[in-house]
């Protein structure tokens, strides 16, 4: 299915797209018309980044776009994403193919997003062939999957609760063949995934484990876990209010998880392929758990509540363990896990962790690769005393009075994983504040792309 933003081939009428510098300005020019050059010229257009100017012909219709971007040798290929709300309704074509054309075209069926589910609003109408060479379906199947995580990411509590989550789960799922299965309510304790049901017991609708597997089991074995906490109050710890107001988002790593697995279903990559999510609501009610409590397990080891808002950690801890009982070749985790790792690296650059040195080279030269970005933290051994308990084999808050708080979550996710051949964890932000460069303003599923990209890399 193509992208409703792009075009196969060029119809007409079909306006250019010049993408130009200071220094390239004069040649482009010189393809222009008189009244082109002439309007260009009277307009006072300067090619700096993320300037347009729309040259008419002498009809008075668009006949070229000239896109100012950076001078030198790798211009962000990100930037055409602020071309489809800046240009009218029409087909576009690029004058010649921009450098790093996948991403470039990417950037701007990625662009095209709106997520219109409550207000209605039209998405941009401007639509750009693919120039040649690149796989159109390739980037459509990339640009929906995104899209279809932003949708999730999006939608709030009362209507993305962990009932309909599981069903969107399971829609993905089985669109492309999967087997799903699905554990929920007290059937959790006798399955063994006390962690899951302790979090989401006092919730109206019940704690879940939804999994799915897709592929050859005789190709590696890929595992995906996302956090699926449909909405986090905090629990007994209670938020305060503002803290509140995008909580619809810490189902982020499910969605990412979603996400990056429609990606490497579509493109049928080599692998076998496992995506476990934890789903529950952290609600109050008189069967909360509590600060203070010494919980189970499904890896045995007890768990002492140190803060109920540390819920994240504790149904991944038990989806981990699963997860891992099966010797995974690559197991990955996605969850909107800490606030300390947004005042650590900000929105834009999630921290990952991982002490296998090859794996996070490929990490971080994928997302360099693929335009989405991320940064190591390092898993520092010292810091496994924060998270000792005097009563129990581990507490999830710890001590340290609020210092290095991603790096003890990642520590305690650390714990339930140990057979997997490498394993890395991902704490993101999942959200995008103010909208740039491909990136509308909302719910964003980040590395999803870098780790579809590190898995076609690894095994396609």
């Amino acid at each position: 299915m193509l992208h409703p933003s792009l075009l196969a081939k060029k119809p007409a009428p079909c306006r250019t797209i010049h993408l130009v510098t200071e220094e390239t300005l004069p040649l482009v020019l010189k393809k222009l018309t008189a009244a082109g050059r002439g309007y260009v010229t009277a307009s006072g257009f300067a090619p700096k980044p993320g300037r347009i100017a729309l040259v008419p012909d002498t009809k008075g219709a668009i006949a070229d776009v000239l896109f100012g971007i950076e001078a030198g040798d790798a211009p962000d290929p990100f930037a055409c994403g602020r071309l489809p709300a800046a240009l009218p309704a029409g087909a576009y074509a690029f004058a010649e193919s921009p450098p790093q054309a996948e991403l470039a075209t990417l950037a701007f069926a990625m662009a095209a997003y709106r997520f219109a589910k409550y207000k209605a609003g039209e998405a941009p109408k401007a639509q750009l062939v693919v120039p040649t060479g690149v796989d159109a379906d390739r980037v459509s199947r990339l640009a929906l999957a995104v899209a279809q995580g932003r949708d999730l990411i999006n939608t709030p509590a009362n209507d993305l609760g962990p009932d309909a989550l599981a069903r969107e789960a399971t829609l993905i799922a089985e669109r492309y063949g999967a087997v799903v299965k699905e554990i929920a309510g007290k059937k959790l304790l006798k399955k063994d995934f006390p962690l899951i049901h302790a979090v989401g017991r006092a919730a109206t609708e019940e704690p879940r484990l939804v999994w799915f597997t897709w592929g050859d089991p005789a190709h590696a074995k890929v595992t995906l876990v996302g956090k699926g906490v449909c909405f986090d109050t905090g629990g007994l710890d209670i938020k305060p209010s503002s803290a509140m107001l995008l909580m619809k988002k810490d189902m982020g790593g499910a969605a990412t998880a979603l996400a990056a697995a429609e990606m490497i279903m579509g493109q049928n990559l080599p692998v076998f392929l496992t995506v476990y999510l934890p789903i529950v609501e952290n609600a109050v009610a008189g069967d909360s758990f509590r600060p203070g409590d010494i919980l189970p397990s499904r890896k045995g080891l007890s768990v002492e509540i140190g803060n109920t808002d540390a819920e994240g950690r504790l149904i991944l801890a038990d989806a981990l363990a699963r997860a891992d009982e099966d010797a995974p070749d690559l197991l990955i985790d996605f969850a909107t896990l800490t606030g300390a790792a947004r005042v650590a690296l900000g929105q834009d650059l999630p921290p990952f962790y991982t002490d296998d040195e090859a794996l996070a080279a490929e990490i971080a030269a994928a997302g360099d690769a693929v335009g989405d970005p991320v940064w190591r933290l390092p898993l520092w051994k010292p810091y496994n005393a924060m998270i000792d308990s005097k009563i129990a084999d581990i507490n999830n808050a710890g001590s340290g009075a609020g210092m290095a708080g991603s790096i003890t979550a990642a520590l305690f996710l650390k714990r339930f994983v140990s057979n997997a051949k490498a394993y890395a964890h991902f704490d993101i932000y999942g959200w995008t504040m103010t909208a740039r460069n491909g990136l509308p303003e909302g719910g964003n599923p980040q590395a999803a792309r870098l780790v579809h990209a590190l898995i076609e890399k690894r095994y396609g």
